[in-house]
């Protein structure tokens, strides 16, 4: 099965790729990773997209496929794959249909992870992490259970990311919507576009998403 995980940064995505990653046998497929991973290596696609990334400017459609088109090609046959940041357009999401028949594959379902702005903003500008262990906290949700101590490793230092501000959160909201509003009613005429209260507890929309998965 292939999927597309759709929702602005914050929604849940990373933590239901990871479980679908462990429970499903599947392969998550985050262009943003992939960029990352390609601009360490020395080679000639390698050496453009670090030279790419660092003036700057957004890497071409060419050759994120040529990434998504390279990771397929690694996948054995049985793995289902889940697209994470990737299609931002139609021209993307035709991309994509094409990459998949190439190698046999379909995509099979949309699943997009619906938030309320306010409430993103809460949960996003609340968290905190131990500086030591990276274990994680929030000031209104999670709160370490002796005031200042890490309740993993007992330190007493912490941090906080310096974009989880309201600013960036809703800036990234706002692109969210601008980048993902021309490839929904793609597939939603499909048939295959599903949407789920990403505001709902972990394990809550992890039930949700297995049921439309089946």
């Amino acid at each position: 099965m292939n999927i597309i995980l759709l929702g602005p940064p914050g929604a849940g995505k990373g933590t239901q790729a990871e479980r679908l990653v462990k429970e499903r046998g599947m392969v998550q497929l985050s262009t943003g990773d992939m960029l990352r991973a390609k601009r360490k290596v020395d080679s000639p696609l390698g050496r453009e997209v670090a030279e790419i990334m660092d003036s700057g400017a957004l890497v071409s459609d060419e050759i994120v496929s040529k990434l998504i088109d390279d990771k397929l090609g690694e996948m054995d046959a049985g793995q289902g794959a889940i697209f994470d940041g990737y299609p931002r357009t139609a021209a993307q999401a035709d991309s994509l249909d094409g990459l998949l028949a190439a190698h046999g594959r379909k995509l099979d379902r949309v699943i997009e992870l619906e938030v309320d702005e306010d409430a993103l903003v809460e949960r996003i500008t609340g968290r905190f992490t131990c500086a030591v262990c990276g274990a994680g906290y929030h000031d209104k949700f999670k709160q370490p259970k002796v005031p200042g101590t890490c309740d993993v490793c007992g330190s007493h230092e912490f941090k906080r990311r310096p974009d989880d501000n309201e600013v960036t959160v809703r800036t990234r909201m706002a692109e969210y919507r601008a980048k993902t509003a021309p490839i929904i009613p793609i597939y939603e005429a499909r048939g295959i576009l599903s949407r789920v209260d990403g505001m709902g507890g972990i394990d809550e929309v992890t039930a949700a998403i297995d049921a439309i998965l089946g």
